[in-house]
């Protein structure tokens, strides 16, 4: 078998989420037919990505691998796939992967942008498919103080939709709001992985203290409680991006599967 690594961005408006599902639009069915097609085969291949987006999510730097038994000529399955994808979805380019190499379990992290409009004077309609309005004032220096006591391992059982059998341990590596040029709030965030719908609870756990609804200390607390909190909005989809997936050198990428494999307490 051959493995690709596949990397593709999308507009995650129209798609229930990356995950194949019976009977949905979904990314991950969209790129394994596009590919069944072109390969003229019965059954699509099965490909594997580095973060499974949820529904109305969007990428840019998503990562995917897939392996294929007769593979053809690199370049021209590329210009071939982008032939018959739709326009929301985008290969940018395929490549041989190096032994070891595996999109979910050798990544290192995944970065992530959120971006919200909280003044009424800035907001872009055209925008509103990646940009969620807000109808109070941010205050981001109080979003970022509030923001390191989530930085570090923990367990984010308090902002996650447990799946059966994972772990909602996560390691939050870094996590700024800044302001954009447009006047917009953009928070980054980068983990060594993410649990469904987590970006979206730490954003909603966060801007209940930009607008001074709770204190500093309120989203730590959340999260050491480690029980679903009916006070955190879980924020709308279309604000986010996967903007990178980061892997270590070719050397490391074996070994790094396997540390990410093992479960975490």
């Amino acid at each position: 078998m051959t493995r690709l690594r596949l990397d593709l961005g999308y507009d995650g408006t129209d798609f229930a989420g990356w995950a194949r599902q019976p009977g949905l639009r979904t990314v991950q069915g969209t790129l394994e037919e596009a590919l069944a097609r072109v390969l003229s085969w019965a059954e699509a291949p099965s490909v594997t990505c580095a973060g499974r987006t949820d529904a109305g999510v969007h990428a840019r730097g998503q990562v995917a691998h897939v392996d294929l038994a007769d593979c053809p000529e690199v370049e021209a399955l590329v210009r071939s796939v982008r032939g018959v994808l739709p326009d929301d979805v985008w290969l940018r380019g395929a490549r041989l992967a190096p032994e070891g190499f595996d999109a979910r379990f050798s990544a290192l992290s995944r970065h992530y942008r959120y971006r919200i409009c909280d003044d009424p004077q800035a907001w872009d309609p055209l925008l509103r498919r990646e940009v969620v309005r807000c109808p109070r004032t941010l205050d981001l220096a109080a979003m970022n103080a509030a923001g390191q006591g989530l930085l570090g391992e923990h367990d984010f059982a308090a902002l996650c939709k447990p799946r059966e059998g994972a772990t909602t341990v996560r390691r939050i590596l870094s996590l700024e709001w800044t302001r954009s040029p447009a006047g917009f709030a953009e928070l980054e965030v980068s983990a060594d992985a993410f649990c469904h719908s987590l970006v979206r609870s730490i954003v909603g756990v966060l801007v209940p203290v930009g607008d001074g609804r709770e204190g500093l200390g309120w989203p730590a607390a959340v999260v050491a409680a480690r029980e679903r909190n009916p006070r955190v909005t879980v924020m709308p989809p279309h604000g986010l991006v996967l903007e990178e997936v980061r892997y270590p050198d070719d050397a490391s990428l074996a070994a790094r599967q396997a540390v990410t494999r093992s479960t975490r307490g």
